[in-house]
């Protein structure tokens, strides 16, 4: 799934002219207020698409991600341009995630056909004529698109799903990025995880946004018949569940670690909650020995019931019947 991100008026405007234009070279693109917009209009210094990459020196940023139109073959051929999606890898994580996870509209939008392939780049050198010289070598050029199983580095682009719900339990990521957490929210992952009861059985981390930091947003002890209505409903959460019950007869205090991420979250929250989620059940078993027995994903926390959890723990085995041969008409 896509962030949610769409290409303004005024960028469509920009790649028309650009398309009709010979005499630009490229378009420089960003995202601002959810929006793909035009940044820069590329005019060639020469016919030459390799000299012209220096074009690009002035706008490539060591901490600022961008995405690249570049007109690289004639224009009488059905895919003269190519786009690059420029992360380097000092950009802020939320950054990352947000142009990762949007590249693929950009070029939807624009016109699939328009372009001969898509690249990745997080170095300024890959930018560079001797960095075409050597992607040029080692990857043939393919048909749009098929870069869309690509992942950007550590970062692979997949955001929570609007409307997932118990039933469905893949990873929102295959990799995750791995963020620092504050050292009250260790303390109470630690008190969780030695079973110490009187502190609460519920623990709610959040990320502070700005400095991408996991925090502690509350301790409860909470019945599992609670759960919907003490996990936050408007923002995301991770939270770690000790769950005491008694199943045929044995008692038992699994952890469950439930990550939850409202529809109506930003898509700034989204993306970087999915991109973390492994890092925080990571980081629960390396920093306080907490080893998550479950793992179960909502949209909202009203899809968490007792019922549905126990169904998570112990799924019912269906028993078969053996097959039984047809009795011979006639007989007993």
């Amino acid at each position: 799934m896509q962030s949610g991100i769409s290409a303004s008026q005024e960028l469509q405007t920009a790649f028309n002219n650009l398309v009709s234009n010979e005499s630009q070279r490229g378009l420089l693109v960003t995202i601002e207020k959810e929006s793909l917009v035009p940044s820069t209009v590329l005019s060639p210094s020469s016919s030459s698409f390799e000299s012209d990459l220096s074009l690009l020196t002035p706008h490539l940023q060591p901490k600022t991600a961008l995405y690249i139109i570049l007109r690289r073959y004639e224009s009488t051929t059905p895919s003269p341009f190519i786009a690059v999606t420029y992360v380097p890898d000092a950009a802020p994580v939320r950054q990352k995630m947000l142009f990762a996870s949007t590249r693929l509209t950009l070029v939807r939008e624009l016109g699939i056909e328009r372009f001969r392939e898509t690249i990745f780049a997080n170095k300024e050198e890959d930018l560079s004529a001797e960095g075409f010289k050597k992607h040029d070598k080692h990857t043939a050029l393919e048909a749009p698109l098929t870069e869309e199983e690509v992942s950007l580095g550590e970062v692979k682009r997949k955001e929570a799903e609007e409307g997932r719900g118990l039933g469905e339990r893949k990873s929102h990521v295959s990799s995750g990025v791995s963020m620092p957490i504050t050292d009250e929210a260790t303390g109470a992952l630690k008190n969780l995880g030695g079973g110490e009861g009187d502190n609460g059985n519920l623990v709610q981390l959040k990320i502070n946004i700005s400095t991408e930091t996991m925090e502690l947003a509350s301790v409860t002890s909470t019945p599992i018949a609670s759960l919907s209505t003490t996990i936050s409903s408007t923002e995301p959460r991770y939270s770690f569940y000790r769950f005491t019950h008694s199943h045929n007869g044995e008692t038992t205090s699994p952890i469950l670690f439930i990550y939850t991420c409202p529809s109506g979250s930003k898509i700034k929250e989204r993306m970087l909650y999915a991109a973390s989620s492994r890092s925080a059940v990571q980081v629960a078993d390396t920093e306080a020995g907490i080893k998550v027995e479950k793992k179960i994903e909502a949209s909202s926390p009203e899809d968490i019931s007792e019922a549905s959890v126990l169904d998570d723990l112990h799924p019912k085995v269906e028993v078969k019947k053996a097959f039984e041969r047809p009795k011979r008409p006639g007989r007993k």
